[in-house]
């Protein structure tokens, strides 16, 4: 279900181009993204992380709560990374509102399936044209299901039909 909304929504240089491109965006209610038609771009939701972040927070959120010099020695062995560069993350997923950095305790402030169901939605709608079944056909090509996978998936199935 979508609901449709429009405006100019552009400021700066492009401000002019709003008249020409009215702003109008598809909200999904019950999804985590929101598809905006205004000079073809998708409106990102701060679920959108890059490798290196999501590599991190995967740290975090099995840790969590962890001190933040345990965090960059962590760091150090699974990545890397020096403790400038953990420091530098953790401030800046702070500033985006993903982690939050109190008294030298680092905890996740997004969910590692809020983050998973996101990425699954952009890949479907970027890749499939939001068919599920495309997908899933795709997928299973050439793929063999045991019965307890395929299994699986029909009560997955049915559950999400009822």
């Amino acid at each position: 279900m979508s609901t449709e909304c429009s405006g100019n929504g552009v400021v700066g240089p492009l401000t002019h181009l709003a008249s020409l491109y009215p702003l109008t965006r598809k909200v999904y209610p019950d999804r985590l993204i929101s598809e905006s038609t205004d000079l073809g771009e998708r409106v990102m939701e701060k679920y959108k992380l890059f490798d290196a972040e999501y590599k991190f927070l995967d740290i975090i959120w099995d840790l969590e709560p962890v001190n933040s010099t345990e965090l960059t020695r962590v760091c150090l062995k699974k990545l890397g990374w020096k403790k400038p560069t953990t420091y530098t993350m953790i401030r800046k997923l702070s500033e985006r509102g993903i982690l939050k950095n109190e008294d030298a305790t680092v905890t996740a402030l997004i969910k590692r399936g809020q983050v998973q169901k996101y990425e699954s939605e952009v890949l479907l709608q970027k890749s499939f044209d939001n068919s599920l079944p495309t997908f899933l056909a795709t997928f299973l090509r050439d793929k063999k299901l045991s019965r307890k996978e395929a299994e699986e998936l029909k009560n997955m199935i049915e559950e999400a039909t009822k």
